[in-house]
């Protein structure tokens, strides 16, 4: 009773991979709720979208979802941080007018922007590999294994970060730096939340300054995945069933973002990253276990 139809829609072509068109709205509420909070935490939300369904034997949703559903984090980061992005839009026009080119405003703008490019030219250049049916970069132990190295590499910043550097004193090296960083989160498992947090702790940057210039970085990032992504849908003829199936993923998982947020600023206002560490590190042996023993199937 449950089940969207698919009005003549293939879960799967030749070029895109749309097997969320094989949920029923009760697995795509769920799986919403999933990437909401995996999203924004630094766990990867990737890497829970082929996990979650391959225990529970549910068709992987595919890469073109969780890029549509990435408009999910950017209505919770935007309503989130608004005053933030009003601020920064309002003071960096200010600055351009006046010609005060030292602005700490204009700096972290400039840097949010000059830090999209590394991963809009990587993610055009990975769209048509991520995109395809079975993907290779979406295997399961690939996944492992980001989790791995992604866990390996926030312990160290953990301890080598200095965090000694707040939000404002962000520079344009600092966008380049952690944009890089955010490119490889392109690659199934490495989560663009970890590796840009991961990289802001290097430079430097407080837990919580590191996590907000994150979440802001993102922003134009996840705008062009999106935008993309529904375009790429619309061309390949999604049936009305299939852009509400999106629909309902995209409420719940806004909301789940929106938690995900409030929770992790808080929590590094006093914590530590260790806890982001040592779920990697579980995460990726177990996946790299459970397809080693046939547990999990790629």
């Amino acid at each position: 009773m449950y089940d969207l139809p698919l009005l003549g829609a293939a879960a799967c072509t030749s070029k895109l991979d749309l097997g969320f068109l094989s949920l029923n709205w009760l697995q795509l509420v769920f799986l919403g709720l999933v990437q909401g909070v995996t999203e924004l935490l630094p766990i990867s939300s990737t890497a829970h979208l082929r996990i979650i369904p391959s225990l529970l034997g549910w068709p992987d949703p595919g890469s073109a979802f969780s890029a549509a559903m990435q408009l999910a984090s950017l209505a919770a980061v935007l309503s989130y941080f608004w005053q933030d992005v009003n601020r920064l839009v309002g003071k960096s026009w200010r600055a351009l007018l006046q010609q005060d080119y030292w602005s700490p405003a204009l700096r972290v703008t400039l840097g949010i922007l000059v830090g999209t490019v590394p991963i809009a030219i990587c993610g055009a250049f990975l769209k048509p590999a991520l995109n395809a049916c079975g993907s290779p970069l979406r295997q399961l132990w690939i996944v492992g294994l980001a989790c791995l190295v992604m866990s390996a590499l926030l312990a160290w910043a953990e301890v080598q970060g200095k965090r000694q550097r707040d939000f404002s004193h962000t520079t344009l090296l600092d966008g380049l730096l952690v944009g890089v960083a955010q490119a490889f989160a392109l690659v199934p498992g490495v989560s663009r939340s970890g590796s840009t947090l991961t990289a802001a702790l290097f430079l430097g940057m407080e837990r919580e300054s590191a996590a907000r210039f994150s979440f802001l970085l993102g922003l134009p990032a996840v705008v062009l995945a999106g935008l993309v992504e529904l375009h790429t849908l619309f061309k390949a003829h999604l049936s009305l069933a299939g852009w509400l199936s999106l629909l309902i993923a995209l409420v719940s998982a806004s909301i789940a973002a929106f938690a995900a947020i409030y929770g992790l600023l808080h929590y590094l206002e006093r914590q530590s990253t260790w806890v982001f560490v040592w779920y990697r590190l579980a995460l990726g042996v177990f996946l790299l276990v459970g397809v080693a023993l046939g547990w999990l199937h790629n």
